[in-house]
């Protein structure tokens, strides 16, 4: 009898931070665009991740689509025993429905793998010019940190850059090619380094913005921009 109240006891434990988190229900006039189903926090449960175009503008501006600029927001949530729970709420990793040079271009994927979750987005910076992003992240310590980043940057002619970052492990690759559309142009030399650097800390999801932090590499003229 004692045993069986000491497993109750745990299980009652255990379902405690679902049983304390908001319940969750679309908000009104939000429109789901992406989702993915996948063990976050290695219970043996799945967590469902959703994506939404919220009815928030953004900004004022007209896509060249005539489409308006809205905030996008993203969810991870946790099955409970009254349905679903918000474990997370983001609005800051994913861009808005209206940004970039073509927004109907856009694409948007999540998925969740080796129990972490996996945020890929790609859009057009001008009409020659593609950038893609996928930021990885980890549930440890209580809370959802960056681990790794892949960065590439595109044109349709002179020049393919990647950048990537292992944060665990603190390993960078800068690989930077160039190329021409045309026999005249002088192209420069392609150029490839691996750095290790020792991050003083992980970054949270709900601290991280894109494209404000950098970092000084040894050999590079400019600054690292993640």
């Amino acid at each position: 009898m004692k045993y069986c109240f000491f497993f109750l006891l745990v299980l009652s434990v255990l379902s405690l931070p679902a049983q304390n988190l908001k319940r969750f229900s679309v908000p009104k006039g939000y429109t789901q665009i992406a989702e993915a189903k996948g063990d976050l926090d290695n219970d043996g449960k799945d967590e469902i991740i959703l994506i939404f175009n919220t009815d928030i503008k953004a900004s004022e501006i007209q896509t060249p689509e005539g489409t308006s600029d809205y905030e996008r927001v993203l969810y991870i949530l946790k099955k409970g025993n009254n349905g679903l729970k918000v474990w997370k709420e983001n609005s800051a990793i994913v861009f808005s429905s209206g940004f970039g040079f073509y927004p109907s271009g856009n694409a948007l994927t999540i998925n969740v793998k080796n129990n972490s979750l996996i945020i890929e987005q790609l859009f057009f910076t001008n009409s020659r010019h593609t950038q893609q992003y996928k930021h990885t992240f980890r549930f440890q310590n209580g809370d959802f940190y960056l681990i790794g980043l892949y960065d590439h940057f595109e044109d349709t002619c002179d020049f393919s850059f990647t950048n990537e970052i292992n944060f665990s492990t603190g390993k960078i690759i800068v690989d930077r090619e160039y190329s021409s559309c045309d026999d005249e142009t002088k192209v420069p030399e392609n150029l490839h380094k691996e750095f290790t650097h020792q991050f003083p800390a992980l970054i949270k999801m709900n601290d991280f913005f894109i494209g404000d932090h950098k970092l000084r590499l040894p050999g590079l003229k400019e600054d690292f921009v993640f």
